[in-house]
């Protein structure tokens, strides 16, 4: 265990990852970030042969922790973004790099950073309940962790728009359409049928499983590392903007709503 933020147990093969900051909706700060990083290169071990994703309580993950990036830096959003922003980019990178595949056993709310993360997994299952948001242009700030890489890829160009500019909530069954989650199942069989995939992917041709993951990213993610940076450089630039600072005045309640400028 590297913090309490995130915890994990290997098993039979498996190593499940647990988001484990339920009274924040498992959002993410840097504990949270560097638990993720130390998790992923510990299954790196050689028993482990597939990966669980998973967030505790009633979220899998809400997104950034915009509470706590207020408070960092005295206030200084552009400085938390520079500094948490390479350590979101690193878990990605390793996630999609890493020669095991990962479900992502999507247990609640999945918004902003939350779908970044489902997204760079190899498969989704979710229960019925989940809904999915975009939430990024919603605060006033373009999307990161990979989002603007992965997700136009699962989804398709039309979809992604729909994210991004409309920014509407998403339930499981059209998130199931949309081809963004594999499976949805009802919330009392979500741990089952998850334990199910990881029993059968554990017990795979893991080799195999190794190398056709390594294509696909060759095939469809080739600029990855490239897309990365930029959605760093935005996020940065975006966190500077009166926009930015109403979008996070309204999840913050301080305002009732928006009044976007364009600046």
């Amino acid at each position: 265990m590297f913090n309490d933020a995130v915890v994990w147990k290997k098993e039979n093969g498996i190593c499940t990852i647990t988001m484990n900051r339920p009274k924040a909706m498992n959002a993410m700060n840097g504990d949270l970030l560097n638990g993720l990083v130390a998790a992923i290169q510990d299954c790196y071990d050689e028993s482990i042969r597939a990966v669980v994703l998973t967030g505790t309580g009633n979220a899998f993950c809400l997104g950034g922790d915009i509470a706590f990036a207020e408070q960092y830096g005295n206030g200084d959003m552009q400085a938390f973004f520079k500094d948490f922003t390479p350590a979101a980019s690193r878990l990605i990178s390793d996630m999609r790099q890493l020669p095991k595949p990962i479900i992502a056993s999507i247990n609640g709310i999945c918004a902003g950073a939350g779908m970044s993360f489902a997204a760079a997994c190899d498969l989704r299952i979710c229960h019925k309940e989940v809904i999915f948001k975009q939430a990024y242009t919603g605060v006033g700030i373009n999307q990161d962790c990979g989002f603007t890489q992965m997700l136009p890829v699962i989804v398709g160009l039309g979809r992604y728009s729909e994210m991004i500019f409309l920014d509407e909530v998403i339930t499981a069954d059209k998130a199931l359409e949309w081809g963004f989650v594999n499976k949805v199942v009802a919330p009392e069989e979500l741990e089952e049928k998850t334990a199910k995939m990881a029993k059968k992917l554990a017990g795979g041709a893991t080799v195999a499983f190794a190398y056709s993951k390594a294509l696909v990213n060759r095939a469809l993610l080739p600029y990855l590392e490239c897309q990365l940076e930029g959605e760093r450089n935005g996020v940065i630039a975006c966190s500077g903007t009166e926009d930015y600072k109403e979008g996070v005045a309204v999840f913050t309640r301080k305002k009732k709503l928006a009044e976007f400028q364009g600046k």
